[in-house]
């Protein structure tokens, strides 16, 4: 089996509400990228990457002319074994892990179709039925997110993420994770996350404040060490998720005691080769994981919902249905929240079937 063609598509993901971050970050509208990966033999690979702006190192106008960069070393080649495939892209274009992410995640769809094996199957098989999901909140009135905590729990949902920091008023996001911990009741998991949007001091003072709450701290501030800092004022457990960029970076900070959860997202850790590697330590280490992306549609929550079903049970926190969360509906045969939880696609590799009329004609093709 060899590549053929390089087929891309960009369009807007439109957020069902407007999403508030810290420091000024938004999500509302937010273009994606989809890529398929055609063969001689007629299988397809999809993929799909979505930056979200002023975020992390990613540009979604970069990721057409890095996948056409590398177009050459992918046109002939074979999919099978996408790890070697991937050594070289890495070799010929440094860096741009998002938009290799996208590629990786092609490769091994086509790898579970050429084997006729659903993706979690080849990444350390398939260990629960269905995954547990987490509500994000976005940052807006303390009391219209506590609203939207309520509304989540009772369809289910049992793990919170409260988006801090949006207005720079450390009050308001002590009320802001009060409330949403008053609302979801004893037992659920709230963690509050700041995207790496305030300093220590700032950060401090909120945590100190709702330290005699049930509650975890995520990603305050932008170092590793400035969220140490934190996690030893506060007492309070850390997620860390925008420092988490690699192996390094996952044993920097289990030294430093600050790692007690991690995010690991495809698009920022350069796709599934590399992340399964991250997971593996994380797993070693007794970090807890949240297996995710930063944003996207159905074929990036397909990836995810593999990637967090062959992670070992007492090591996965959470996982995201980010296609959720937006619109159109990219694949409409993907899996559905129900009850706070999710399963994965049962077909061969991602397991989904993305809808081409939606997409309209290709932005860009390598044959």
């Amino acid at each position: 089996m060899k590549i053929t063609s390089l087929s891309l598509w960009q369009f807007p993901l439109i957020s069902h509400e407007t999403y508030y971050m810290a420091d000024g970050k938004t999500c509302d509208q937010v273009l994606t990228t989809i890529l398929r990966v055609s063969t001689d033999i007629g299988l397809e690979g999809w993929g799909e990457v979505c930056p979200i702006p002023h975020y992390l190192p990613a540009y979604s106008g970069g990721v057409i002319p890095a996948v056409g960069e590398l177009s050459d070393l992918l046109l002939g080649a074979s999919p099978i074994g996408p790890e070697a495939l991937m050594e070289r892209l890495d070799s010929h274009l440094l860096g741009h892990p998002y938009a290799k992410s996208m590629i990786d995640m092609a490769l091994w769809d086509l790898m579970g179709k050429a084997t006729n094996r659903p993706l979690f199957d080849l990444i350390g098989g398939r260990r629960q039925q269905n995954l547990p999901l987490y509500h994000s909140i976005t940052c807006t009135d303390p009391e219209k997110m506590a609203g939207i905590a309520t509304g989540a729990a009772a369809e289910g949902m049992r793990q919170f993420q409260v988006k801090l920091g949006a207005d720079s008023n450390w009050e308001a996001d002590v009320a802001r994770v009060r409330l949403v911990r008053e609302a979801v009741g004893a037992g659920p998991l709230v963690y509050c996350d700041w995207n790496c949007g305030v300093d220590a001091l700032e950060a401090i003072r909120v945590a100190r404040a709702v330290q005699d709450t049930d509650v975890m701290l995520e990603q305050p501030c932008r170092t590793i060490a400035e969220c140490a800092a934190v996690q030893k004022a506060s007492g309070l457990p850390m997620k860390l998720d925008e420092s988490i960029t690699d192996i390094a970076a996952i044993l920097e900070a289990y030294e430093k005691g600050c790692l007690q959860a991690a995010a690991l997202k495809q698009s920022k850790n350069g796709g599934i080769s590399r992340l399964r590697a991250m997971r593996d330590l994380c797993a070693s280490l007794g970090v807890r994981m949240c297996v995710e992306d930063t944003w996207g549609g159905d074929i990036t929550t397909a990836a995810n919902l593999h990637l967090a079903a062959s992670t070992p049970v007492h090591n996965l926190m959470n996982t995201c249905d980010l296609g959720s969360y937006v619109a159109p509906q990219i694949a409409p045969d993907t899996p559905q929240r129900q009850h706070g939880r999710i399963s994965p696609p049962a077909g061969a590799g991602l397991g989904i079937t993305p809808d081409l009329e939606l997409f309209g004609s290709p932005a860009a093709q390598f044959n």
